[in-house]
C-alpha cells in the first residue's frame, strides 16, 4: 500500500510539473517529494502511538525541505507539493487524492482550542503560491484558490476563489483543465473588476463634461 503510493507520488510530479525529466531527478531534487515521503512514514508512526519520534521526523522534513507538515495530518493519494519552500500544513488538517500546493501554502488552524481546527480539501483542489486556507472549512472538489488569496469559508465545488478575503469569480461548471497558479485566464477580483468599472465610468463623465465645456 505504502510503496503504491510512493510510486504515484513520482510519477504524478511528470503529469503536474513540465520541468521533471527522470525519477533520479525527482527523487534528488524535488523537496516536495522529500517532504512527503518523510510525511508518510511519521504519520504511520503517529497513527500506532509513536507520536514524539513521528514529531522528530516531520521537524527533520522541515530542517530538510523548508516544508512542514504535521505527521497528524491526512493525505490522500498522488498529492505534489511544487516548490514547497514556506507550505505548513497542520495536525487537523485532511487532503483528499491529486492535490496541489504550491509555495508559501498555509493550511492553518484560527483556534487553539483542540479538534478539528485545519481546513478539509477534498479530491483535486489546487492552491496556488502563497494563499493561505485558514479554520475548519472545506474546499470542495475540484475548486482553486488564487495566489495569495485568504481563505476564511467554504468553498463548493468546481469554484475559483481569490482575493483578500477569497471570494467565487468561477462556479458551477467542471473544471478539469490545470491550472499552474490556480488562476484562469482573464479571471479577476471581484473587487478590482468593480474598480475597473468606477474607472470606466469616471473616464466617460470626463469626455462628456469636456464636451459640455467645449459647446
Amino acid at each position: 500500500m505504502i510503496l503504491g503510493k510512493f510510486r504515484e507520488d513520482l510519477s504524478v510530479v511528470f503529469q503536474r510539473d513540465p520541468a521533471a525529466r527522470n525519477y533520479f531527478e525527482i527523487l534528488t531534487t524535488y523537496p516536495g517529494v522529500h517532504a512527503l515521503i518523510l510525511h508518510r512514514l511519521a504519520h504511520f508512526l503517529w497513527s500506532i502511538k509513536l507520536k514524539l519520534i513521528a514529531r522528530i521526523f516531520s521537524h527533520l522534513a522541515r530542517i530538510l525541505t523548508g516544508i512542514e507538515i504535521h505527521p497528524g495530518a491526512e493525505i490522500g493519494r498522488r498529492f505534489f507539493i511544487d516548490h514547497g519552500m514556506g507550505v505548513v500544513i497542520g495536525e487537523t488538517a485532511i487532503i483528499g487524492d491529486d492535490c496541489t500546493l504550491y509555495h508559501g501554502v498555509t493550511l492553518g488552524g484560527t483556534t487553539w482550542k483542540k479538534g478539528k481546527r485545519h481546513p478539509t480539501l477534498k479530491n483535486n483542489v489546487v492552491i496556488g503560491a502563497g494563499a493561505k486556507v485558514l479554520g475548519p472549512i472545506t474546499l470542495g472538489n475540484n475548486s482553486k484558490v488564487g495566489s495569495n488569496a485568504v481563505v476564511v469559508t467554504d468553498i463548493p465545488n468546481d469554484s475559483t476563489a481569490v482575493g483578500i478575503p477569497a471570494k467565487i469569480i468561477e462556479s458551477g461548471e467542471k473544471l478539469k483543465k490545470f491550472s499552474a497558479y490556480a488562476v484562469e485566464k482573464n479571471s479577476q477580483d471581484p473587487v478590482l473588476q468593480s474598480i475597473d468599472e468606477i474607472l470606466k465610468t469616471l473616464k466617460k463623465q470626463q469626455k462628456e463634461i469636456k464636451a459640455l465645456k467645449k459647446k
